[in-house]
């Protein structure tokens, strides 16, 4: 299963991002790549990973994007055009703590009804990691750098600001349980 789910979120995400954003394209490629890395923590479940990885950001695309929300508007994309796989669904969705997002658009009931978050820890911690560990341009970086980048991109009083003044404990933590998960599986 693992390969053909992550060939084909590899075209779904490079026919929407690639040209239209192609600096959101290479935060995704970036993704990707650490999902890559990481994956052996979560076994049968590495293509999954990589497959939201691959896909998480598909909401940013300008044809996809109804609510403004992007991971809403991936996640229906993906269930309604694509019949995509549930737990990929529902990763994209929630990814990167989005149900605090959410809450500060107004989109949290909508979001926790449709797309209700996976009970995995380590895979959606996985996607964290990935996530908050990747600059926008697709490089490594610490997830203290990437919060303080979204901050500073963003500004403090701005919806996603706020959000991630609240989701950083939670991001720090998430990645602090992967690191020690890979430090465990690599002795």
């Amino acid at each position: 299963m693992g390969n053909l789910i992550e060939e084909w979120a590899t075209q779904v995400s490079e026919a929407d991002l690639s040209s239209a954003l192609p600096r959101r394209w290479a935060h995704t490629q970036g993704v990707a790549e650490r999902a890559d890395e990481v994956g052996q923590v979560l076994g049968r479940d590495s293509g999954l990973l990589i497959a939201s990885a691959t896909l998480h950001d598909i909401g940013y695309a300008p044809r996809l994007a109804v609510t403004g929300f992007h991971p809403l508007d991936g996640a229906r994309f993906l269930r309604d055009e694509h019949r995509a796989d549930e737990r990929l669904v529902r990763l994209v969705a929630n990814h990167s703590f989005a149900l605090l997002e959410a809450e500060e658009r107004g989109l949290q009931e909508e979001l926790a009804t449709e797309f209700p978050l996976l009970e995995e820890p380590l895979l959606v911690d996985a996607l964290v990691y990935c996530d908050m560990t990747t600059t926008p341009d697709g490089d490594r970086t610490t997830a203290q750098d990437r919060v303080a980048e979204i901050r500073s991109r963003y500004g403090d009083d701005s919806v996603v600001g706020r959000f991630i003044r609240r989701a950083a404990p939670e991001i720090f933590a998430s990645v602090e349980r992967v690191e020690a998960a890979l430090a465990a599986q690599s002795r």
